[in-house]
C-alpha cells in the first residue's frame, strides 16, 4: 500500500519473479499501477495459448481488471462460448477469466470455472486486490502482511526476497506441524504469512493508504 517509484517497484518485482523461473520458463512479465501502490510480476508456462496474446500480467478489455494467473481452466472453451460478444484478442483461459469477471463478477466466474489455479486480480474501480485459489488447493498461494506492505506469490522463496520480509517462526503453526505432520491452510510456518484456503478468496480493499482484509468462499465442500 505504501507508494513506491515505478522503477523501484518494478525492480523488486523482477527479483521476486526470478525466484520462480522453474515455475514458468517460457515468458516473464511485470505490471505496475501508475500510482506505484500495486504491481504484479509473472512467470509463464505456455500451455493453452503459446502466442504473445497469452502474455501476463493481463488486463481486461475495459481496463477494469488486471490479473496474474497460474494454472489451467479446463472448461474455458465452454465459458468462452457463453461470453459471446466479448472482443477476445487471443485463445488463453486467462483472457476468458477476465471476460467473465467483467460480465459476471469474480465470484460468479470462479464458481463456473473448473480447473486448478491460483490468481491475483486488481480491480481498478473498487481499488481492491483479490487473491483466489482452486477448489481443492492444487495450486499454492501465500500472502504476507508486514506493516503496511502486502506481498503474495506461489512460493515462499519469492516473498522472502522482498525488502519488507520478516521471517519470524510462528510457534502456533510449528505446533500444528508436530500435531499433523503438515501445516494446514490458512496457517504458515512464518508469522504474518498465510495461505489462501482452497475455494477461498481474500480481498484487500485499499483506502486512505491502508487496506482492509476480508475473506470469503466461492466454493465449499459439502458432506
Amino acid at each position: 500500500v505504501e507508494t513506491a517509484s515505478i522503477g523501484q517497484l518494478e525492480s523488486t518485482l523482477r527479483v521476486m519473479t526470478e525466484q520462480l523461473v522453474h515455475r514458468g520458463p517460457d515468458d516473464a512479465g511485470v505490471w505496475c499501477d501508475r500510482s506505484g501502490v500495486i504491481g504484479f510480476s509473472h512467470r509463464r508456462l505456455s500451455i493453452i495459448d503459446l502466442s504473445p496474446a497469452g502474455h501476463q500480467p493481463m488486463t481486461s478489455a475495459s481496463g477494469r481488471f488486471t490479473i496474474t494467473f497460474n494454472g489451467e481452466i479446463y472448461n474455458y472453451r465452454k465459458l468462452r462460448d457463453e461470453l459471446a460478444g466479448y472482443a477476445f484478442k487471443g485463445n488463453s483461459d486467462t483472457e476468458v477469466l477476465l471476460a467473465g469477471f467483467e460480465k459476471w463478477g469474480v465470484n460468479a466466474t470462479l464458481e463456473r470455472a473448473i480447473g486448478m489455479f491460483a490468481l491475483g486480480v486488481w480491480d481498478f474501480r473498487d481499488r481492491t486486490l483479490l487473491l483466489a485459489r482452486d477448489r481443492f488447493g492444487e495450486k499454492p498461494l501465500y500472502y504476507g502482511v508486514f506493516g503496511n506492505t502486502l506481498v503474495f506469490g506461489s512460493e515462499l522463496k519469492a516473498l522472502r526476497v522482498h525488502p519488507a520480509w520478516v521471517g519470524n517462526i510462528d510457534r502456533s503453526a510449528l505446533a500444528l506441524f508436530f500435531q499433523h505432520d503438515f501445516i494446514p491452510a490458512p496457517y504458515c510456518i512464518y508469522e504474518n504469512v498465510a495461505k489462501v484456503v482452497p475455494g477461498g478468496i481474500v480481498a484487500f480493499a485499499i483506502s486512505g493508504g491502508r487496506f482492509k482484509i476480508s475473506q470469503s468462499h466461492y466454493y465449499e465442500a459439502r458432506r
